[in-house]
Formats: C-alpha cells, structure tokens, sequence
C-alpha cells in the first residue's frame, strides 16, 4: 500500500525524535546528579575546613 508510506516515514521520524529527547533528559538528570553531589561534597568540605 503506498499510500501508508508517508505515515511510516511520521512515526519513524517521530520515534526517533522522541527517543532522542528521552536520552538527552536522561543524560542531563545523570549529569546533574553528579554536579549536585559534587558541589555538595565540595560545600560540606569548605564547612568542615571553616569551622
């Protein structure tokens, strides 16, 4: 059926565009947990040296 083509060609686009969003959230929540902890570890250091 040809005519099933361009709807096909949609929702492989749409399916790659949303699998491309899901990797970025979860590549940016990865990497904000890191920042998070690292700068919390880095304040808990300066904490412990002030006092």
């Amino acid at each position: 059926m040809p005519q099933m083509a361009p709807m096909w060609w949609l929702s492989l686009y749409i399916m790659f565009i949303l699998s491309f969003f899901m990797i970025m959230i979860c590549m940016y929540y990865v990497f904000n947990k890191t920042i998070s902890v690292k700068t919390s570890s880095s304040k808990k250091k300066m904490i412990n040296w002030k006092w």
